[in-house]
């Protein structure tokens, strides 16, 4: 124990910035917001202990279960079918298609994009009045997206948003993926005669299955926690309509300064996390022992 202890004490003073910074950064935050979902605080008054009553209070308001139907509803959607054109992106561009290099720039682009001005450019673009996709939408006969009044085309218009945004993480996991299948697997199956579709059912979606468990992993947190997109596109209206998790956490805690609720609110969304995560880890972590074996 002593020669361990003295093999450890030399790095102690370059390991005690990185945990002076989460403790500051993470764990004294988290304990300040698990205390203070547990009272009853605002602006003038003295926190008082209320126990788990900010949690039944959140569990149960309307505002907060229309919030998490939203956006469940954004997450179902955008992920699922952000995963669908990913994985269909990425097996495109690993057939060798021309300009790829050029194409690899324009797709990725979105990611370079601030929120706001990806905001403010969708925006214009749907705009009910002269809004180019409304007007083309409007010439071709067809309905156009009136989010600014109707809320299930808000959430549609989000979720389109959401997507556009974060095609590029999803694309670059699963294209560095396929990339790392060795052709000669393929080369087996077509000398087996395996049709395309079999060799894309029994070689690519089982050698893909890790990364994909991945994107959505990573996907599914980060759609949980959508903020920006809804608030910079509708605020949450009409009348909190279009309202998802974190907009129903920034209303409580910055418009109704309800801090009580609202760090409850924060808590239930980690806790929420933390278990699909969790469901994830252990999806992930019996694909690489199964192809281990």
């Amino acid at each position: 124990m002593r020669a361990i202890i003295k093999s450890i004490a030399p790095d102690v003073p370059f390991l005690a910035p990185v945990h002076i910074l989460i403790l500051s950064v993470i764990v004294i935050p988290s304990l300040y917001v698990a205390w203070l979902s547990l009272n009853a605080s605002t602006f003038g008054q003295t926190p008082t202990f209320v126990g788990f009553s900010n949690y039944v209070r959140v569990l149960t308001d309307p505002a907060f279960l229309r919030g998490l139907g939203n956006t469940v509803l954004i997450v179902v959607f955008a992920v699922h079918l952000e995963l669908a054109i990913g994985l269909g992106m990425a097996l495109l561009f690993a057939t060798g298609l021309p300009f790829r290099r050029l194409l690899l720039v324009v797709v990725l682009a979105p990611y370079a994009v601030s929120e706001v001005i990806a905001v403010a450019m969708w925006r214009f673009l749907f705009d009910p009045d002269v809004g180019p996709i409304t007007v083309a939408l409007a010439s071709l006969g067809l309905p156009v997206l009136d989010w600014s009044f109707e809320p299930s085309h808000a959430l549609a218009v989000i979720g389109l948003l959401t997507i556009w945004l974060h095609l590029p993480f999803t694309f670059v996991i699963l294209y560095a993926a396929r990339l790392a299948i060795p052709k000669d697997l393929y080369e087996a199956a077509l000398i087996d005669g395996a049709s395309t579709y079999a060799a894309f059912r029994r070689v690519t979606i089982p050698l893909l299955g890790p990364a994909i468990a991945v994107a959505l992993l990573f996907r599914y947190i980060f759609a949980f926690r959508i903020f920006s997109e809804v608030w910079l596109m509708t605020q949450g209206g009409p009348a909190r309509s279009t309202e998802v998790v974190a907009v129903y956490l920034y209303q409580e805690a910055f418009r109704f300064n309800a801090f009580g609720t609202a760090a409850a609110t924060a808590w239930i969304m980690v806790v929420a996390s933390l278990i699909l995560a969790a469901g994830y880890v252990l999806l992930l972590r019996k694909q690489v022992v199964g192809h281990a074996h």
